[in-house]
Parts: structure tokens; sequence; C-alpha cells
């Protein structure tokens, strides 16, 4: 598979006209919809370059919970065809809310993940990689090496070689990334930056509503919203 080629993920964002949204969207110094960069906030006790640059990582991605990791497409299908069947995918689920978010330590970064078990969400997640498989591309042999870093559980390795990502099925945790990764020394301090940027808005429900295609339209591009999927009987509708 050609390098230059787009990359797609399927994913969670929020609808550009909701509030979390675009506090998201502030914090992490970019509109996904619409690709144009948002200055970093002010923090107390941060300077912009350091906020910045922890948030470097969910900045290039979007503010976004993935479903799907980015993936090329496969020999025989196409961009059309992808599209037809998310339209087709997303008319199938009801939407549901998400209970109120917080900030969690995932790994050496921090990200938003509900306070509690969604089984609704985690039945979505696993029907989205099983579905979309056909779409992508299978790993080189050197991707596989460069994602096995060596700490995989036995269940992560499984899922790597069969569906070109460990984080899924049985092991998938949704969440929307807030930094990279960070050093110890620092983490404390991110954490209290996002709580007190986000406030009052981490206390509200949810609305998972759209299922959203997200696509990387070269190596190194940022990611950015290619369409929006209404869950239910709508048809998808185009951002850009």
């Amino acid at each position: 598979m050609p390098s230059d080629k787009p990359r797609y993920a399927i994913s969670f964002t929020p609808a550009p006209h909701e509030a979390l949204g675009i506090v998201g969207a502030n914090w992490v110094g970019r509109n996904a919809y619409s690709g144009q960069p948002i200055e970093p906030p002010m923090i107390g006790g941060m300077s912009l370059s350091e906020i910045a640059f922890h948030t470097a990582l969910p900045r290039r991605y979007g503010f976004q919970g993935m479903l799907k990791s980015p993936f090329h497409l496969a020999e025989g299908t196409s961009e059309a065809l992808l599209l037809n069947a998310l339209m087709r995918f997303a008319t199938g689920w009801k939407p549901f809310f998400l209970p109120p978010l917080k900030v969690v330590r995932r790994r050496d970064s921090l990200a938003f993940a509900p306070a509690v078990a969604v089984p609704a969400l985690d039945d979505l997640a696993a029907a989205v990689v099983s579905e979309f498989d056909p779409f992508r591309a299978p790993l080189s042999e050197a991707e596989l090496e460069r994602r096995d870093t060596g700490a995989l559980s036995p269940v992560q390795f499984a899922n790597l070689h069969r569906w070109g990502e460990p984080d899924v099925m049985s092991a998938f945790a949704f969440h929307m990334p807030l930094t990279g990764p960070l050093r110890p020394r620092d983490m404390e301090r991110m954490e209290r930056a996002a709580l007190e940027f986000f406030g009052p808005i981490l206390a509200e429900p949810v609305e998972f509503e759209n299922i959203a295609l997200f696509v990387e339209e070269e190596p190194g591009a940022p990611f950015c919203v290619h369409s929006l999927h209404p869950m239910g009987a709508l048809p998808a509708r185009r951002t850009a």
C-alpha cells in the first residue's frame, strides 16, 4: 500500500455546535471540522508554549475518541464504498448518552473517559472494528513490529494480528486524549489544568448521536472530520 494514500479513522467527536466540542477544540488547539488552528488556552501557572507542547499529539488527531484506529483502504475498496457502508451502519444504531466524563491517567498521558462502564458504547466499538475490517489494508511486517511494543498482553497481541490494533474488543476502553506523553512531574499540573479548564462541562452527560469519519489526507497531516453519520434514520452529512 503506497504510503502517500489517505488514512481513515472511525470515531466519536461532539457535533461542532456542542459545548464539549468547542471547549475540547480550544484545549487541543485545533478545530477538527475546519482544520483551523486555535490559540492554546490561558491557564494559570502555565505558559502558552507549555500547553501547546503537551497537547501537540491530540492536536494532530483532533478532539475525538477513536472506535477504529487509522487505516489505509484495502485493495478493491474506495472512499465512496466506505462512506456508503458507514452511513448504512450508523442508521442501525440508536443514539445514547455517555455518563459524565472524567479526566483519567491513561498510561503516561491524560484523557477523558466515562465515569462508569457504557455497554452500548463497548458493543458499538466492537461492531465498528469487525464490520469495517474488510476496508482495512493489512499491516506490513514493519508496521506490526512497530506496534508490538513488547508490553502487550496475550489478548492485545492477538488483537493486533487479527484486527490491526491491540486495544479493541475485550481490551477496548473508550477515551478522548487530552495530552501526549507526560513526565511524572508534569502529570499532576496538567491534570489540574484540564479540570480547571473544562470545569462544569464534565458534569454534563454527552449525547453520542453521530459516528464520525476522520481522514488524514497525507502522511503527517492533521486528521480532520470528513463526515458525520447520524445514528438513526438520517443520511450522512458532509462537513466540508
